[in-house]
């Protein structure tokens, strides 16, 4: 079978990848691999774009298009950078049942009232059940989280076809989100539920924590300091320097730390002994 699209209306022909395509090439297995990103009657491109560079950002890279009104792969590229394995992978599809027809499992983001009693959750409740089922299953039979139209949203119809109804907390006085950022949002919840390690980088210098005799000659050097400027000249020095060492505990100075604060005392008394008068004058 093959689909017909051009950069708004569906014109030119390109083939359908096979099925299991999306993600071919991967090194590993992971569960993203299962997963599926599926927006219904998306209208315009900018949107897709946002959603694409959302997935990117959380590790997400299997996309599906239902009847989409504007598809520009090109202008789609401009817009979400280093994203063209997705864009090149994205699938179009005419119908939702034909898009979501391999799906195990389909969670369906909604932020209207529904009449209809739905089985209702929140992405974070959402998001280690559905990792679970991913990581289970294959990537011929995935998971899907299924977005609707910008200015609509799901019809109840679509949300018939879902396993959940997932609404994203938001003011009750303005609870429409930008379709992008719902899948933003969506994405980050599966992706910290995943619980990929990420430590925060370690300075370009590091140093062991101050010793006991450095913090000592620090306070020294600030005490010096502040009695050359006349800093107790209304105030007790001994509450002065203990608010001083109270601070530098809290800090937790690390020896180059205590160091470069030594070197400023110093550096003010050296400043008062060039710019003191002489005794000549």
């Amino acid at each position: 079978m093959q689909r017909h699209f051009c950069y708004s209306t569906l014109t030119v022909e390109a083939p359908i990848p096979a099925e299991g395509g999306e993600g071919e090439g991967r090194a590993e297995d992971l569960p993203a691999d299962r997963v599926v990103v599926v927006l219904h009657e998306t209208q315009n491109y900018v949107n897709i774009a946002g959603t694409i560079r959302a997935m990117k950002n959380f590790g997400l890279h299997r996309l599906r298009l239902v009847s989409p009104a504007e598809w520009d792969p090109w202008r789609i590229a401009g817009i979400a950078h280093d994203t063209h394995e997705i864009i090149d992978q994205t699938r179009l599809f005419e119908t939702l049942d034909e898009a979501l027809a391999d799906c195990v499992y389909v969670a369906g983001f909604t932020a209207r009232q529904r009449r209809a009693k739905r089985a209702v959750i929140r992405p974070r409740e959402l998001a280690p059940d559905l990792l679970a089922r991913a990581s289970a299953s294959t990537p011929e039979r995935p998971v899907a989280l299924l977005f609707g139209r910008e200015d609509k949203g799901l019809p109840n119809e679509a949300l018939d076809r879902c396993h959940r109804s997932v609404v994203i907390p938001t003011n009750p006085e303005h609870s429409s989100l930008n379709l992008a950022q719902a899948v933003l949002l969506a994405a980050y919840e599966l992706w910290m539920s995943g619980g990929s390690p990420q430590p925060f980088k370690d300075p370009r210098r590091s140093a062991p924590d101050a010793t006991r005799e450095e913090l000592e000659t620090l306070f020294g050097e600030v005490e010096d300091a502040l009695w050359r400027i006349d800093f107790f000249k209304s105030r007790k020095p001994q509450g002065i320097m203990r608010t001083v060492r109270e601070l530098a505990h809290r800090a937790e100075l690390d020896g180059r730390e205590a160091a470069f604060l030594r070197a400023v005392a110093i550096e003010v008394r050296k400043y008062l002994e060039r710019t003191a008068p002489s005794a000549d004058g």
